[in-house]
């Protein structure tokens, strides 16, 4: 098994270190925001730089190379060129949410998806863990890391303002999760276009209307947004839905006209 350190002891680091240290795989510690990680590629098989986005490239230029050891960043958004002047540069980075090492740990080894690009070693790290790679290249990863904020960061968001205004007439959030979930469950049974149901799906712009004016100022920005989202989605799944009657149509009658 690899020898392993991680400059970052936040929720990626010690999430990925309880992970990878569960299967065997040798820690040699982390290194902090004061500590020097001049040296820090020496000795290990892999440096994982498990920072906020912005500080990747600043640290792993302060990294000494060791031509044994790999880099690894576990950034959704940046490329290999953030791992500058390393040789071995990997990128690893998990599509769940790793809220602490705990539960992030246990979500790493669960089968989830990963994005992986470079050195080999980011697809061991992955098979190790279980989980499904998927390759994105370094100028596909801003596109990919916007969809992942997107499936997680996104949705929070809405549902804080699911509790706000349901709050506002005296309901709880728990009442309104079951709907999230059996929507989820539908996107995935059906895709999102067939899934949509709602006044944006009907056309029902008055009911859209009455929406905005019940609610506080502050609010309508981010249901304006999810309502135009929602509008141009059942768009497409109208145009789509068209298309394929036309092209089911068109093919009954040149079987009738044989």
């Amino acid at each position: 098994m690899y020898s392993i350190r991680i400059i970052g002891p936040g929720r990626a680091g010690t999430s990925l270190a309880a992970a990878l240290s569960a299967r065997g795989w040798r820690f040699a510690g982390f290194l902090g925001r004061d500590d020097d990680v001049a040296a820090a590629a020496r000795g290990v098989d892999v440096l994982v730089i498990a920072t906020p986005d912005d500080a990747i490239a600043e640290v792993a230029a302060a990294v000494r190379p060791e031509p044994g050891t790999a880099v690894v960043h576990l950034s959704g958004s940046l490329g290999l060129d953030a791992l500058a002047p390393h040789v071995r540069r990997a990128a690893v980075h998990p599509l769940v949410p790793l809220p602490n090492g705990e539960v992030g740990a246990a979500r790493l080894g669960s089968g989830v998806t990963f994005a992986v690009a470079g050195a080999p070693v980011a697809r061991e790290i992955v098979a190790c863990l279980g989980g499904r790679m998927v390759e994105v290249a370094d100028e596909d990863r801003a596109a990919y890391h916007a969809a992942a904020c997107i499936a997680a960061n996104h949705v929070v968001a809405l549902l804080g303002q699911v509790e706000r205004v349901a709050a506002s007439v005296g309901l709880d959030l728990e009442s309104f999760l079951p709907l999230t979930r059996a929507a989820v469950d539908d996107v995935a049974a059906l895709g999102a276009g067939p899934a949509l149901t709602g006044p944006a799906r009907r056309g029902d712009w008055a009911t859209l209307s009455r929406h905005l004016d019940a609610l506080p100022e502050a609010e309508r920005a981010g249901y304006q947004a999810g309502a135009a989202l929602a509008t141009q989605l059942a768009a497409a799944a109208a145009a789509t839905a068209t298309t394929t009657a036309t092209t089911a149509t068109t093919a009954t009658t040149a079987v009738a006209a044989v």
